[in-house]
């Protein structure tokens, strides 16, 4: 029997009914149509649990020769956390706030009492006393990816339960809170935040909250920042659990500033920068310890500091009475100067 041999070209797999090679693709309406149900079944899960936080915050009149103080509306959202009405929201909703009003999603509407608020993470806790209430499902900051859909959901200028979707555009940023302090490890998305939507939930397509809506770049387009979660998480229990957050304080004011290089080689520092110390406040824990304005703090606690961030990192609530040491560089010289960490101050500011 004779044998025939057919030389196969690429006009034949063309020609191949779609999927028998095993690369069939879907197609445009169905990666549509999955796209859609993912944002709805987000929103339609978690929107029950957000809330719009109308409140009253009093502030501070600007004139220096008729000092007074008045009571300005404000608003923003909030997400139920747990089924007792502990609420998440950004502290800069319900800072200084002599009135907290919660309106939920079915329209009914509570005082708020305020249990805690931490301007250096920008979060904040809330409880309302409410039947019926439905919590969240909170999620892990940590398994986020760029690209990763995300949905946010909160109250742009009043309209209540508004949807905006897209995606995670970085993760591991760092932004500016109102007191200064850096705020670690926040997630940067283009779902379209506006006012109102600060404290609410941004929200994956598992329906997990994976973050806590804060701020947005104006007038970028798409540049907008949630705090993790994660953060979120820690922050809420010690609020619940103290009504404030317990952060390390040493009274300095310092600026960051380069070293010499030829200083930096001699005392083998790992950086050629630190805080140069403006000034102390009296009985401050740095006064106590004996640093001078011009000293440059380059190390706390055996942790290089080559700039004010750095020490704010380390002044955690584990270094508040415990005695640690602070090096400087006075001079030419680098001295080690034993300090203890106080507590830090309350703010009295508006």
């Amino acid at each position: 029997m004779r044998r025939t041999t057919r030389r196969v070209s690429n006009a034949d797999f063309a020609t191949q009914p779609a999927g028998i090679l095993g690369t069939e693709t879907p197609s445009d309406d169905s990666l549509l149509d999955a796209y859609s149900k993912a944002v709805t079944s987000a929103a339609e899960k978690v929107s029950p649990s957000v809330i719009n936080i109308d409140v009253r915050q009093r502030v501070r009149g600007r004139r220096a020769d008729a000092p007074s103080s008045r009571e300005v509306p404000g608003n923003g959202s909030g997400f139920i956390f747990t089924p007792d009405g502990f609420v998440l929201t950004n502290s800069h909703v319900v800072h200084k706030a002599t009135r907290i009003e919660a309106v939920l999603s079915d329209g009914r509407r509570y005082q708020a009492e305020l249990i805690g608020d931490d301007p250096d993470t920008d979060l904040a806790v809330v409880r309302i006393d409410a039947p019926s209430l439905v919590p969240v499902t909170l999620g892990d900051s940590q398994l986020m990816r760029v690209g990763q859909l995300v949905v946010a959901i909160g109250n742009p200028y009043g309209f209540q339960a508004t949807v905006t979707a897209g995606v995670v555009s970085a993760l591991g940023r760092s932004l500016r809170s109102t007191s200064g302090r850096l705020i670690d490890d926040v997630i940067q998305t283009d779902a379209a935040l506006n006012p109102g939507n600060s404290g609410g939930p941004l929200v994956t397509s598992r329906a997990e909250v994976v973050g806590v809506n804060s701020a947005v770049i104006l007038p970028a387009q798409g540049i907008c920042f949630a705090i993790a979660i994660n953060t979120a998480k820690f922050v809420a229990s010690r609020l619940i659990r103290d009504g404030k957050i317990r952060r390390g304080y040493i009274g300095v004011a310092g600026q960051n500033a380069p070293i010499l290089r030829r200083i930096a080689r001699f005392h083998q520092l790992p950086t050629e920068s630190g805080i140069l110390v403006v000034s102390i406040e009296n009985a401050s824990p740095a006064q106590k310890a004996t640093l001078r304005e011009g000293d440059v703090i380059v190390a706390y606690d055996g942790t290089p500091t080559a700039g004010i961030d750095d020490l704010h990192r380390l002044l955690t609530e584990k270094q508040v009475g415990v005695r640690s040491s602070l090096t400087v560089i006075r001079g030419t010289e680098k001295l080690s100067l034993d300090i203890v960490a106080q507590e830090t101050r309350p703010r009295t500011d508006d």
